[in-house]
């Protein structure tokens, strides 16, 4: 499908890998297999106790336990992981998104026990781990940056320290990762000594590590992020941007393709500022600049994810591409050409949380033109409540945004989960609110619309 990103002299016409461990669970395991199988290459599955019906088990070549529910004595053990791999005779491993993903800890295990890892080098997730450090690469490398914390944070004294330093509104943040984990707006000191101790605790949690990030925090701005993908050669491709404005403490509810608030002007110096930095780094793989981006047209670095996103499918479908693809074969050596994708068309995708764990006793999931879904869902199965609460990503590609709108709101309806309490219905009501048809929100507005009901 993608050979018309890659240069025709480089083409995989042998893997050097023919077996991968996929090192999370869910519907993004379930999506890295269904890639794996297109390309002919066999998979492995790892999962939890509270996981063994789980559908990326019964999907895969192979499956192995690493351990109990507990996500620090499954998902984040490093130990464990290595270990299935080794046991399995995978020679690849591929870490989705969150969990171990953008981890140096567990990207340098792999690089020792000579296993290719579906992403960026240890060297590299360290580099842009240490958020001071990214931030002043990027800076170096020409993009605008935000006021932020001179070191990782470990504790709250520092941290009043440093908020002196930067000023109040301050983001706390957790260094080691993403998706709103460890989050927190804090407005004086009196706040930064009442939320630090949770924001940290959930960023162990989450992540396993007790390190914490400040940055000078705008108030109202949206959050746009552009999708690249490297290879080893430095060869950079910028494929499109997307706009995950829609957030609820943090955590993104709906992003869409393009991000129609960026004029074109600015989208094109975006891309190409960003396929600049990127090529200054030796990154290889799949990864994203976010950005917060003001009403004034003037933006942000933010951080840099060094792994595939949740959101990927809507760069997918603008794009004509499969994300995943392109992170295996750039893996395998491929050489990335010097075209430029122009993405066509509007993609718009829900992420369906479940509110409470249990079994699944009706599915029905939506379908038609320009509809897809990302699930590891079927009838029987029972949603743990261990992990993160999405279990489905709708998504919908058209011509335009106001006719992929209605068409979103009709996949919705007909969408049925039965036995748990879904966000379905705050979905339905985000898309049908004045402001996110005109495109007139920012991060906090779903928060403060939340509030004033």
């Amino acid at each position: 499908m993608d050979n018309h990103l890659f240069s025709s002299s480089s083409s995989v016409s042998k893997w050097p890998f023919h077996k991968v461990l996929i090192a999370n669970r869910g519907e993004i395991a379930v999506r890295i297999i269904r890639t794996c199988r297109i390309l002919g290459l066999q998979t492995v599955a790892v999962y939890s106790t509270a996981d063994k019906d789980a559908l990326h088990v019964k999907l895969a070549d192979q499956a192995i336990c690493i351990g109990p529910a507990n996500a620090n004595s499954s998902y984040l053990n490093i130990s464990a992981i290595i270990t299935a791999a080794k046991l399995t005779g995978a020679e690849a491993v591929h870490p989705g998104y969150g969990f171990l993903s953008e981890s140096a800890d567990f990207a340098q295990a792999c690089e020792q026990n000579h296993l290719k890892l579906i992403g960026a080098s240890s060297n590299v997730i360290s580099l842009l781990g240490d958020k001071e450090q990214s931030r002043l690469t990027m800076k170096q490398a020409g993009l605008p940056v935000v006021r932020g914390s001179q070191h990782v944070i470990t504790d709250v004294d520092d941290a009043l320290n440093q908020a002196r330093e930067i000023g109040y509104p301050l983001m706390l943040k957790a260094s080691a990762g993403g998706g709103g984990k460890g989050m927190r707006i804090i407005n004086s000191a009196n706040e930064m000594k009442a939320k630090f101790t949770t924001a940290q605790e959930e960023a162990i949690a989450s992540f396993d590590s007790n390190e914490m990030y400040l940055e000078q925090y705008l108030p109202n701005p949206r959050h746009i992020e552009v999708q690249i993908i490297a290879d080893q050669y430095g060869n950079v491709l910028a494929l499109g941007e997307r706009d995950c404005t829609i957030q609820a403490h943090h955590q993104k509810v709906i992003e869409e393709a393009p991000a129609l608030v960026v004029p074109t002007s600015t989208r094109t110096e975006m891309l190409r500022q960003t396929e600049k930095a990127v090529a200054n780094l030796h990154y290889e793989g799949a990864g994203t600049i976010e950005f917060l981006y003001n009403r004034d047209g003037s933006y942000y670095f933010m951080e840099m994810n060094t792994r595939i996103q949740v959101e990927h499918p809507i760069t997918e479908l603008t794009t004509g591409t499969d994300l995943v693809e392109l992170q295996l074969r750039v893996a395998a050596g491929a050489k990335l050409s010097k075209h430029h994708e122009v993405p066509h068309g509007f993609a718009l995708e829900c992420r369906v949380n479940a509110l409470t764990p249990g079994k699944i006793t009706a599915l029905h999931l939506p379908g038609g033109q320009g509809v897809r879904v990302d699930t590891a869902l079927y009838q029987g199965y029972t949603v743990p409540g261990n992990y993160d609460g999405m279990i489905a990503k709708i998504i919908v590609y058209g011509d335009c945004r106001q006719r992929v709108l209605q068409q979103m709101q009709e996949a919705i309806d007909e969408t049925v989960i039965g036995g748990i309490k879904t966000n379905l219905e705050l979905l339905i009501q985000i898309l049908r609110e004045p402001d996110f048809q005109r495109l007139k929100t920012n991060v906090n507005w779903l928060d403060d619309l939340e509030r004033s009901k």
